[in-house]
């Protein structure tokens, strides 16, 4: 096998590596006649990358007439990606082109040339893997019901509002066409959500930053197709954000597409309307989704709100609109709450005692009907109802105007200016009453 590569080839191929390189360690080469797959696999068999050269890639491609043949096995070869990783560090700027050579099928080594601009050769020897675990993995994309399509940068500015450090990613999709509705009414038309997963078997699971964020599919996604039931899935992160990388570096978009929980998820880059019909590469990621469906957590939080909505029973309120907050946060924190018709029945008893009083104050001159009486002071009408309520001003006002008004009534008295601070400690001077009998 003997191939070449040169340009904007020379970068794709770059990026197919670092991106490869970060869901495993080992690369598995395939030699096909019409194309080369790059497949990876990591060691929990969580994530499978794929990368599929076609011959118009290469500015050379060539096989051996016995791999060459239809009905041949496929060339290949195992090697260790952060040893093609280390080859590939010279800057692509100053490369012309890179040749790669494997002599034999069973070749021990494969063969790295880079010839760079300013005439220097650069050959390496990467050693093969004796033995090497092929695993080829094919979906269709018929079989699944549900994709998303969005842009790099937008799904890398989503991905900005959760910790660098989550290691989980919960996906829910919802029918747009339902109108679902939180228990507040504020996410309608929202039909995705992003939540953050955190294992509940760690112990630091409850002091982890829990993060959700609803999406508007008009507004951030290029396309969006679910229909039915709501469905979730969780998958890791890390090969998500490395996939994102490639596709922004590749200029494309990002091709999401799931089932349901338990089903894996294929991501492909979307290169327009044709779908990659006319690009010279493509490129899959296949991850493994979580089996336990995370839909369970969110329907018992909103059953309530959401049963009530569905059957048209008002919600219940928890204390009656006319009182105030001043009094449900009073409540709260005396520990002793009241009710709102026990404080109605505590305000008219008060107004009732209130009344008594003045009436008593009245009987204790019966005999000054014929005495002159001074007319009350306005400054000091005010001073009546202070010791009330300020809530019952007028209905106090209205009661004690219709009482007769004796010599000992408080509005007789001449005190300090309102506007005298409390603190001031000032003598109160009483007048003295005039006498109204020989």
């Amino acid at each position: 096998m003997e191939l070449s590569m040169s340009g904007s080839s020379l970068r794709t191929f770059g990026r197919c590596v670092n991106f490869l390189a970060r869901v495993a360690s080992e690369l598995v080469l395939q030699a096909h006649p019409a194309k080369l797959e790059l497949n990876t696999l990591n060691s929990s068999r969580s994530a499978y990358g794929s990368v599929s050269l076609a011959r118009d890639f290469f500015d050379d491609y060539h096989l051996d007439a016995a791999a060459s043949a239809p009905s041949s096995t496929p060339l290949q070869c195992s090697i260790l990606l952060k040893s093609l990783l280390a080859v590939l560090r010279t800057p692509h700027g100053a490369l012309d082109r890179l040749a790669i050579s494997l002599p034999e099928p069973d070749a021990p080594k494969l063969q790295v040339t880079l010839h760079c601009l300013n005439g220097v050769r650069k050959t390496y020897w990467i050693v093969c893997s004796a033995e090497p675990e092929v695993q080829s993995l094919a979906l269709d994309r018929g079989r699944f019901p549900s994709r998303l399509t969005i842009g790099p940068r937008e799904l890398a500015r989503l991905l900005s509002n959760f910790q660098s450090s989550l290691q989980e990613l919960t996906i829910i999709a919802t029918d747009p066409a339902a109108g679902l509705l939180d228990a507040g009414g504020d996410i309608g038309g929202k039909a995705v959500e992003l939540r953050s997963y955190n294992d509940p078997a760690k112990d630091d699971c409850d002091t982890r930053l829990h993060t959700q964020l609803w999406i508007d599919p008009v507004e951030e996604f290029v396309e969006y197709v679910h229909a039915g039931d709501p469905v979730d899935v969780t998958f890791g992160v890390k090969e998500l954000k490395a996939f994102l990388t490639f596709c922004e570096g590749c200029e494309v978009d990002i091709l999401l597409l799931f089932e349901k929980t338990g089903e894996p998820v294929l991501l492909v880059p979307r290169f327009g309307l044709d779908d990659g019909s006319s690009s010279d590469f493509e490129a899959t990621l296949v991850l493994a989704t979580m089996t336990v469906s995370q839909l369970a957590d969110s329907n018992d939080a909103q059953q309530p709100a959401t049963s009530a909505q569905h059957n048209g029973e008002p919600m219940a309120a928890t204390t009656p609109p006319s009182v105030s907050n001043h009094t449900k946060i009073w409540s709260e924190l005396s520990g002793t709450p009241k009710s709102f018709d026990a404080n109605r029945e505590t305000h008219a008893q008060m107004k009732s005692n209130a009344g008594t009083s003045m009436m008593n104050d009245t009987s204790i001159a019966p005999n000054v009907a014929n005495a002159p009486r001074i007319p009350p002071v306005a400054d000091n009408a005010n001073n009546i109802v202070q010791p009330m309520q300020m809530d019952h001003l007028e209905e106090h006002h209205e009661v004690l105007s219709a009482l007769p008004r004796s010599q000992h009534h408080p509005s007789n008295w001449v005190g300090t200016d309102d506007n005298d601070d409390d603190n001031e400690d000032e003598e109160l001077l009483v007048q003295t009453t005039p006498h109204y009998m020989d």
